[in-house]
């Protein structure tokens, strides 16, 4: 299972950095945590950027077949998340996400290459 997850992050990763989203990475917490296998976290500049990639994301992953579990924070365009079940998606303005900087949080976290094999 957690091979598939692999494939959803980056798959969403690639996504997110076709659409501009700024900074994307793809955290693998599988060792660190039972709540999701990995984490991928994106920025937008605009509250109005931060909501257009959540479109996108969900309009790619439901042509799939594949819906988000829950959607949290859309309204307000700061930060977005949305659960895949084992792949949990942060969607951050960049000022919120210098503040909560989540990668640091997750600091024991393995990151993975977006754009290459990992």
């Amino acid at each position: 299972m957690q091979n598939n997850s692999k494939e959803l992050a980056l798959q969403i990763a690639k996504i997110l950095d076709a659409k501009k989203a700024i900074d994307v990475v793809v955290l693998d917490i599988s060792h660190l945590t039972i709540i999701a296998d990995y984490f991928v976290i994106a920025s937008g500049n605009t509250e109005i950027q931060v909501r257009a990639l959540c479109d996108e994301l969900l309009k790619s992953m439901s042509e799939q077949g594949i819906e988000a579990r829950t959607q949290e924070g859309y309204r307000h365009g700061r930060w977005v998340v949305l659960d895949y079940g084992d792949v949990i998606v942060h969607i951050f303005h960049r000022e919120d996400r210098a503040f909560y900087n989540l990668e640091r949080l997750w600091a024991d976290s393995l990151p993975l290459s977006v754009h290459g094999q990992n």
